[in-house]
C-alpha cells in the first residue's frame, strides 16, 4: 500500500498556502499520528528552524517518518531562485537548498524543489533558463545522492512557472539534460489543470514519478473537489509507484477536518 504523509507549514510568510497543519510541529505530528498517517511533509522557514534531536525524539514518539522537505522558503522569505539572473543570488539558492537536503538527509527525506525553480524571462530565455535548473539540480543531486534519496523536482502549472507545467515536460527536462538522482513531484491539483489525463500523464511518466501530492483538483482535501482517483490510483499500481501519497492541500474546512477528510479518501483510493 502507497504510504501516507500530510504536510506541516511552519512558515509565517505561507499563511494562506496549500499546507493542511500550521506552526505547532509537535501537536500537528501528534494528531497526524493519531490520524494514522505515515509520515510527514515538512515546510520549514530553513534547515535550522527545527532541532534534530528534537525531531528525531517527536518521530520515535509518534512512530512517523519525515517523507520530504520543502524549499519553497527559500523563494517566499528570502526571494531566492535557482535561474535568477544574478550568480550570486543562484549561489545562495543552490546554499539553501542545500542546508536543506542536509536536513532532510539525517531523516532520509529527500528535498522538493519547487517555486525555487524560477521563471524564465524575455531577457533570460527559455532554454538558457533550463540549462541554469539544469546545472543546479545536478549540483544538488549529487548532495542528496551523500544521504541515499533522491532530489524531487516538481513540475508547477502555468501561473507559477513558465518552465516545466506537465510530467512530460518534467521528462523530457530530466533526459535532455541527463540528470541523474532527480526524480519528479507528481501534484494532482497542478496536473488536473495542465493534463489532459492524469491516468495516461503517470503512464507515460512511469519510473519518473518519485513523489506525490494527493489532494484535489481544487486544492481542497482529496474528496473535496471532483477528481475521480480510481484511474489514477490504477496507473500508479501499474507503474509499480512506491513513493508517498502526501497531503499538500489548504486547510479547509479547517486544519483537523482537513486530515480527516484526507485519510478518509486515501484509504478508499488505496486501502
Amino acid at each position: 500500500m502507497i504510504p501516507s504523509a500530510i504536510t506541516i507549514s511552519l512558515v509565517p510568510q505561507a499563511q494562506g498556502g496549500p499546507f493542511v497543519f500550521w506552526d505547532d510541529l509537535q501537536a500537528s505530528a501528534r494528531r497526524a499520528a493519531e490520524l494514522g498517517y505515515d509520515a510527514v511533509e515538512l515546510f520549514l522557514p530553513g534547515p535550522d528552524a527545527v532541532s534534530v534531536t528534537e525531531l528525531r525524539a517527536l518521530l520515535d514518539e509518534t512512530g512517523l517518518k519525515v517523507a520530504a522537505v520543502g524549499t519553497g522558503a527559500g523563494m517566499v522569505v528570502y526571494k531566492l531562485s535557482l535561474t535568477a539572473d544574478d550568480a550570486a543570488q543562484r549561489q545562495a539558492a543552490i546554499q539553501f537548498v542545500t542546508g536543506m537536503i542536509h536536513f532532510g538527509g539525517e531523516f532520509g527525506a529527500p528535498a522538493i524543489i519547487g517555486s525555487m525553480q524560477g521563471r524564465w524571462t524575455p531577457a533570460s530565455g527559455k532554454e538558457a533558463t533550463l540549462d541554469l535548473l539544469g546545472v543546479a539540480l545536478r549540483e544538488l543531486a549529487e548532495t542528496s545522492q551523500t544521504f541515499g534519496v533522491p532530489l524531487i523536482y516538481e513540475p508547477l502549472n502555468r501561473y507559477e512557472t513558465n518552465l516545466c507545467n506537465s510530467l512530460l515536460d518534467g521528462v523530457k527536462f530530466i533526459e535532455s539534460r541527463a540528470l541523474e538522482n532527480v526524480v519528479l513531484l507528481a501534484d494532482l491539483f497542478h496536473m488536473n489543470i495542465e493534463e489532459v489525463d492524469l491516468a495516461t500523464a503517470f503512464l507515460n511518466a512511469g519510473p519518473h514519478v518519485g513523489h506525490l501530492h494527493f489532494v484535489d483538483s481544487n486544492r481542497r482535501p482529496a474528496g473535496y473537489g471532483h477528481l475521480d482517483y480510481a484511474p489514477i490510483a490504477a496507473a500508479l499500481r501499474d507503474i509499480g509507484y512506491k513513493g508517498y501519497a502526501s497531503a499538500e492541500a489548504l486547510p479547509w474546512p479547517d486544519s483537523d477536518l482537513a486530515a480527516i477528510k484526507t485519510m478518509e479518501t486515501y484509504r478508499k483510493v488505496f486501502g
